[in-house]
């Protein structure tokens, strides 16, 4: 979970304590490499392919991807940045955290648009991350990449390239960063 959505969440102002490392920065690196490879080869190469990374979690992933794929691929491709605190449907129930720019500076009409977040849960942020994604063109097709797919989904949604699918608890947190991906609690300061 991003720092800014872990500041707002409950316990408010919680902090982030890890109870297990489940993925080394090595792990996280080869996840990636092997998620571009996929993203290449189901698209027969990346010429209408752009990446949509999702604020705050996503966007490391979607640029560290994109950069991957460039070497792999010799070719750049498009990559963007979507806030979807307006677009979601628990809106009243949690904090509107609206600080995260949306940057998509490109028609995704006729691309196929691959989302990227840190984590999959219950598949409500990529239903608002749909929604919102109609501003900006009608993707031909729209695939979702996830370094950690943790189950709990209450969403009809699954992503197409998973870096780990990791179960938990309900009450069990999920941290992605350039150190790892750890397992652990949200404690009150």
């Amino acid at each position: 979970m991003a720092e800014r959505e872990r500041s707002h969440a409950r316990p408010r102002g919680a902090v982030f304590v890890p109870r297990a490392q489940v993925m080394s920065a090595e792990d996280v690196r080869r996840a990636i490499t092997r998620m571009a490879h996929e993203i290449a080869e189901r698209n027969r190469g990346l010429q209408q392919v752009a990446l949509i990374g999702l604020q705050t979690g996503g966007v490391g992933i979607a640029r560290r991807l994109a950069d991957t794929l460039s070497e792999a691929e010799g070719t750049d491709i498009p990559v963007g940045t979507l806030d979807v605190a307006f677009y979601r449907d628990d809106i009243g129930l949690r904090p509107v955290l609206p600080e995260a720019a949306t940057d998509i500076t490109f028609d995704l009409t006729g691309t196929t648009v691959v989302l990227v977040d840190d984590v999959l849960f219950t598949g409500r942020t990529i239903r608002a991350a749909l929604n919102a994604l109609g501003e900006y063109g009608r993707a031909q097709v729209v695939e979702l990449a996830v370094m950690v797919d943790r189950g709990h989904r209450e969403l009809p949604i699954r992503p197409d390239y998973v870096g780990k699918n990791l179960p938990t608890s309900r009450d069990e947190m999920v941290d992605v960063s350039d150190d790892g991906v750890s397992l652990g609690a949200l404690v009150s300061k």
